[in-house]
């Protein structure tokens, strides 16, 4: 996984503490905003749209299904483009906070087959055939690296690279590790949200960071993996 940081991104020129004005506004109790999140039909990449809803959802049962465009997103022809969203995971929303959910949804046809990058429903059958033995110890890390906005790592010097390897795996100090501020808020964000983030360490290249999930227990693994990479590159 890789990531763009925004030195050079027209987000940067925007006023950020105008938004902490607006979030801070009390939503009524009965008001909820999910952010529905999918895989499109890349197999990798990470779509999110919102809805309100007028109820606190206590189980993911609770979800309603909800529909996109699914033409805009690698997975189905523009005349057919009604693709479906089926609730699987739901989790605390770090961003938004308060009864806010953010929603992991498999993808559906507009038959009612699952797309083709919908690898979920395939996994899903065999830990329910396998769900007696109830499966457990999954973990998987997750290796990334921070880039800038001309694609290169962050901080590495313009026109040169870093020195060699060495001092910067699980590296401590400025002139060793990059972006920590990053990393120590996409942790807390993982812990708010319910993922069960187990730990997080710089690697051996300047702006290269590994997190890992787990142990988790059948099908939860690949669900929280999910969602903690929207925890990070939101």
């Amino acid at each position: 996984m890789s990531h763009g940081v925004l030195d050079n991104s027209p987000n940067s020129a925007m006023n950020k503490t105008v938004l902490n004005k607006y979030m801070a506004l009390p939503v009524p109790e009965n008001r909820v905003q999910a952010t529905y999140i999918w895989i499109d039909g890349t197999g990798e990449g990470i779509r999110a749209k919102d809805r309100t809803l007028n109820f606190v959802p206590k189980e993911v049962s609770d979800l309603p299904i909800w529909n996109y465009d699914g033409s805009s997103c690698y997975q189905s022809e523009g005349s057919n483009s009604d693709t479906f969203l089926h609730p699987v995971a739901m989790f605390r929303d770090p961003f938004r906070l308060g009864n806010h959910k953010l929603v992991l949804c498999d993808t559906y046809k507009y038959n009612k087959k699952p797309t083709e990058t919908n690898k979920r429903q395939s996994c899903l059958d065999a830990m329910e055939k396998a769900k007696d033995h109830k499966p457990f110890g999954f973990g998987i890390e997750q290796e990334y690296t921070l880039l800038d906005m001309d694609g290169r790592p962050f901080g590495w010097p313009k026109g040169g690279f870093p020195g060699p390897q060495g001092p910067y795996y699980c590296g401590v100090g400025a002139n060793k590790v990059y972006a920590r501020d990053i990393v120590e808020s996409h942790y807390r964000a993982c812990l708010y949200a319910g993922i069960n983030i187990s730990g997080t360490n710089a690697e051996v290249m300047p702006s290269q960071w590994e997190f890992q999930v787990g142990p988790c227990e059948g099908i939860s693994m690949g669900d929280e993996l999910w969602v903690s990479a929207i925890s990070y590159t939101e």
